[in-house]
């Protein structure tokens, strides 16, 4: 039985919450390795509907969950979602979440600077959930970020908001923002820090403990690959990698670690925000998915924009994050549609392309080449066996196991964490 690691494989919200929470079962530990509160997982538990943003879906069993270094997190954000599951029943202690001192905070100074650049960016904006992510990476990767273990280090600590502001007046002054004082930022951060620090610890050591003990470990990602800032459809990305690769320099473990590679894939795909979507359908087809997959932001409340399976998308991400198989996910959204299409290619001028290319403008100007395949009027709703599904969406799934170039290991027919049928076991490899 090894480690497993989860990631989606499209342009996030395919459903990697209830995986994680359905897979998490069987583990001892769950990570979370890169993000921020700019990504949310639903996990459906009986009546109860958990909403996580930060906190790894392992503490809904109460599994020991590890935030790594490879997050940037929001301590206010972490504690109002602490407070707020904790209310529904969950008990959130430091024997049950690490979060590692490592890992840097992102702090108020952070969404301002990100609502202004988008409120100033006009019809060029990015489409951000405004929660200060990349600019929290941009201190982070320009050496001045504040980091966990800094808290429990004032006199460290005033030095280095000194730096942090020095770049971040200027910035402010030019986006017509109030300077921040050193002192309200220190003020802030002494007024979080005995809230947080209970929490704070290497986090590598308790991965490598794990691995000693030859405990399983579940290695959960956010967004997707889609989004990934060097492999996604840039700039309309987010500020971390989220391929799998990132699991290992996210969480502090060797590459060999993160072991089993399972990507979470939609029967169709959605887009949150803006960017290139080739097989997005502004119809009534379109609209109907979502309304049935209740296609809107778990963090924003946004409406995802929807459209057609893209399988040249999801083999590029099969092949940039090593994707072992892959979880199908909401098939029962599709019960009831006569005819589907699946993208086979890309038609940009005179040339037909097998991927996605890199430049935005050859993005936006490709066209989806459509394969039509029947659809079906049976209920896959709550399916839990293969042979529960109708012929029709066998061979849908089928189909799209070739055209991806992986195996599909596990479907998922609701929103409820037992309606999955399991075709391979991503711990046993």
């Amino acid at each position: 039985m090894g480690n497993v690691t989860v990631i989606g494989a499209q342009w996030g919200d395919e459903g990697k919450g209830k995986v994680i929470d359905w897979l998490a079962d069987r583990a001892d530990v769950v990570v979370r390795f890169q993000g921020g509160n700019n990504a949310g997982h639903t996990i459906v538990v009986g009546n109860t509907e958990y909403r996580f943003s930060l906190l790894p879906s392992g503490v809904a069993q109460g599994k020991l969950s590890v935030i790594g270094n490879g997050v940037v997190v929001d301590p206010w954000s972490l504690l109002d979602e602490i407070a707020r599951v904790q209310g529904q029943g969950l008990a959130i202690t430091p024997q049950v979440l690490a979060l590692a001192d490592a890992a840097a905070l992102v702090l108020p100074l952070h969404r301002d600077l990100d609502a202004a650049r988008e409120a100033r960016a006009g019809a060029g904006k990015i489409g951000t959930t405004g929660r200060g992510i990349g600019p929290a990476y941009e201190d982070k990767v320009g050496r001045r970020a504040i980091r966990f273990c800094d808290l429990g280090d004032p006199a460290a600590l005033e030095t280095k908001i000194e730096r942090l502001l020095a770049h971040h007046q200027p910035l402010r002054r030019g986006l017509d923002l109030p300077e921040v004082t050193a002192e309200a930022v220190l003020s802030q951060l002494e007024e979080i820090a005995p809230r947080v620090l209970p929490f704070v610890q290497p986090s590598w050591r308790v991965l490598d403990r794990a691995a000693k003990a030859g405990q399983r470990v579940l290695f959960e990602g956010a967004q997707a690959v889609m989004l990934d800032v060097d492999h996604g459809t840039y700039p309309f990305v987010t500020s971390s990698n989220t391929v799998a690769g990132q699991a290992a320099a996210g969480s502090g473990v060797g590459p060999r670690a993160t072991g089993y590679v399972l990507g979470i894939v939609k029967a169709y795909t959605t887009r949150v925000g803006e960017g290139p979507f080739p097989c997005e359908l502004k119809d009534e087809i379109g609209e109907r998915i979502g309304q049935r997959g209740a296609e809107f932001g778990t963090v924003t409340g946004r409406k995802r924009r929807c459209g057609w399976f893209d399988a040249v998308l999801v083999r590029q991400s099969v092949a940039v994050s090593g994707v072992d198989g892959v979880a199908l996910t909401k098939l029962d959204v599709l019960d009831g549609l006569e005819t589907l299409k699946i993208c086979v290619g890309y038609r940009l001028g005179d040339r037909i392309l097998d991927y996605l290319p890199a430049g935005l403008s050859d993005q936006a100007a490709v066209t989806p080449i459509y394969e039509e395949i029947e659809g079906w009027s049976q209920v896959t709703h709550k399916a839990r066996s293969w042979r529960d599904l109708p012929a029709a969406a066998v061979k849908y799934v089928r189909r799209i196991e070739e055209l991806i170039g992986a195996q599909i290991a596990l479907v998922t027919t609701s929103p409820d964490r037992d309606d999955v049928i399991m075709m391979r076991d991503p711990f046993r490899g």
